[in-house]
């Protein structure tokens, strides 16, 4: 199979795509998890895998150098929440998985969690977060260990009420060494030092990897898809696949090879991709 079946709209993505085709040993299938593998729904800690994602990555992690999942979720919460509620396999059942967790500052690999120790100034964005959402009803605190996060897709107008945190976010940020990473109805105080785009590099030069696909939804994915970038400028051709939905940024929208329809749409190039190698098999 070529690349045409793959709905790729660059000459760089056509590269890529026919890279990993011709030689899946070499490949590395990269993902964010929130929004490319599971659907972005009001309670963070219900966002199940996609239920078919764990068997396509199975059978892509028997054909291609490795599979990575880079997500800002802890890497606990991810294993955990990537077992559908349904039954059956799960993300832990992938064949040689890694997930680097909190933009990379975590890693889980055959079961065994890798991770330095909590940065300073978590202890009092801790104590401050509740006082800056008290007059914002619907507005919750995910604590990440690592990073806390505010979501607002609960509140009444949840635009206005992200646009009203943003500056006392970016305060405190300031004032005690953390950065701030928005997102889809969120903004998250995390360590700097790291990210998404960093930590899918060092993956690739770890594995010698000759291809990378990588899959995102939303504006932290953005340093991935520059990785993706940064390895065809340097002889690792790849593709970059935007999880698509209203509320994706245009900024990843324009960077990507494919834009797809959220995680059913990347679930479903996944298939295709394992399918085509299935065949050279």
């Amino acid at each position: 199979m070529g690349v045409d079946g793959f709905g790729l709209r660059t000459e760089t993505g056509a590269a890529g795509m026919a890279a990993i085709l011709a030689d899946p040993a070499g490949a590395v299938i990269a993902s964010d998890f929130d929004g490319t593998l599971s659907p972005i729904v009001a309670d963070p800690e219900a966002a199940y895998v996609h239920p078919d994602a764990p068997e396509v990555l199975i059978e892509l992690g028997r054909r291609v150098g490795g599979i990575v999942i880079v997500t800002g979720r802890p890497v606990a919460q991810a294993i955990a929440l990537g077992r559908p509620p349904g039954g059956g396999p799960g993300l832990a059942d992938v064949p040689g998985l890694v997930v680097l967790g909190q933009y990379g500052a975590e890693r889980w690999e055959d079961g065994r969690v890798s991770a330095p120790p909590p940065p300073p100034g978590l202890d009092r964005v801790r104590a401050a977060l509740p006082g800056l959402v008290a007059d914002l009803p619907g507005a919750r605190i995910e604590d990440k260990g690592r990073a806390l996060a505010l979501h607002t897709r609960n509140c009444a107008d949840p635009a206005a009420a992200l646009a009203a945190l943003a500056d006392p976010v970016a305060k405190l940020a300031a004032e005690t060494g953390l950065i701030v990473e928005p997102g889809r109805m969120v903004l998250e105080l995390r360590p700097p030092g790291v990210d998404k785009g960093q930590a899918l590099l060092a993956f690739l030069a770890e594995r010698a990897a000759r291809s990378v696909l990588f899959a995102g939804d939303d504006l932290g994915d953005l340093a991935a898809f520059d990785a993706v970038r940064a390895g065809a400028a340097s002889g690792v051709p790849g593709v970059a696949v935007c999880s698509g939905s209203a509320e994706v940024a245009a900024a990843l929208t324009e960077r990507a090879d494919v834009v797809v329809e959220g995680p059913p749409g990347v679930i479903a190039l996944l298939r295709t991709l394992a399918a085509a190698l299935s065949g050279r098999s």
